[in-house]
């Protein structure tokens, strides 16, 4: 009966709660499985400051390690290929992993620092860690669910680059950030970035001046504005999407890669005794009725938890959307600037 509080003194000595760290993780779980997952679940959480962060001390950790989860802070991750720098930013929430079981690429040479542009809290989610969270997939699932939202804005901010105005791609940058950073303000959308040109630019693949110069004529028309404190605030409208055939600029293609010729086999009949035929077809028929019986149960048993799991899956989608509709009505109740 003594080994549990012993277990807990000893994961406690050893870090912080994950789920106290980071309460969505635990988003899934079930009020008993949470309040299990916490006391279970513990990182090493270690500050940084301000300024670059070397990460590539950590190019030999161990790859079973399963990543840093960003805790507190905004983290610069900049990819410099030739004379171009190509940065994404980080937030709270974010697992990353500066090591690679593959390591770095060779064909294509390319260069990656990191740079705190806050005072930085990183949280290791260590083998043990890992080993602890495998007891709990609805925690897994919000770790691969955060990495795939990773990827998506990835490529939104991919596709933002390739609009053919500079003003529009931070337009659409500064509206990008603000679904996840905005805040609503009284005389627009806040974004509590401090970002410099530069980063802007290499945020939307811009030159410093031609962003100096777009976010004068933004700022002018009143569109985005630069605060006293380096942040800045949306007072425009957001983005709009095309419809109709202005949205069919290319077609999707139908085939990205050519399908080589099955070669033609000839079905090959052979004869049994239908004696001997009929009491394996019996037999497998048995044992196909088994399978699908448990199957069947097993069946159920994953419908209850899936139902359960998607509950709160719209409880949260349904809180995403609050957030969301604020940000619009807030933009809508600001109107077009008379600036």
């Amino acid at each position: 009966m003594e080994a549990k509080p012993q277990q807990a003194q000893r994961a406690a000595a050893g870090g912080r709660s994950l789920l106290d760290l980071d309460a969505d993780l635990g988003a899934l779980l079930s009020d008993e499985r949470r309040e299990a997952a916490r006391r279970e679940l513990h990182v090493r959480v270690t500050t940084f400051p301000v300024g670059e962060w070397d990460g590539t001390r950590l190019a030999d950790a161990d790859p079973t390690h399963l990543g840093l989860l960003v805790v507190e802070g905004v983290l610069a991750r900049e990819v410099i290929l030739g004379d171009t720098v190509s940065t994404e930013l980080l937030g709270p929430g974010d697992i990353f992993r500066p090591w690679h079981i593959e390591g770095p690429p060779e064909l294509l040479p390319v260069a990656v620092r990191w740079n705190a542009l806050s005072t930085l809290r990183l949280g290791l989610i260590d083998r043990r860690a890992a080993a602890a969270i495998g007891r709990y997939p609805e925690v897994s699932a919000v770790i691969v669910d955060r990495l795939s939202e990773r990827a998506q804005r990835l490529s939104i901010t991919q596709a933002i680059s390739q609009l053919n105005r500079v003003d529009r791609r931070l337009q659409a940058l500064f509206w990008h950030l603000a679904e996840r950073w905005g805040r609503v303000a009284r005389d627009g959308i806040a974004v509590p970035l401090v970002l410099s040109h530069r980063l802007i630019g290499e945020l939307v693949g811009a030159r410093r001046p031609t962003v100096s110069t777009a976010l004068a004529e933004l700022a002018r028309d009143g569109q985005l504005l630069r605060r006293d404190d380096g942040t800045w605030l949306l007072t425009g409208e957001p983005v709009d999407v095309p419809a109709g055939a202005a949205a069919e600029v290319i077609r999707q293609r139908r085939r990205l890669m050519p399908t080589p010729a099955e070669p033609a086999t000839a079905a090959v009949a052979i004869a049994e005794p239908a004696g001997e035929r009929m009491g394996e077809l019996q037999a497998s028929l048995h044992a196909a009725r088994a399978i699908t019986l448990q199957h069947r149960r097993d069946f159920d048993t994953i419908r209850a938890e899936t139902s359960a799991l998607r509950e709160r899956t719209l409880q949260l989608r349904s809180r995403r959307a609050d957030h969301l509709e604020r940000l619009h009505d807030a933009a809508a109740a600001r109107g077009p600037s008379s600036n």
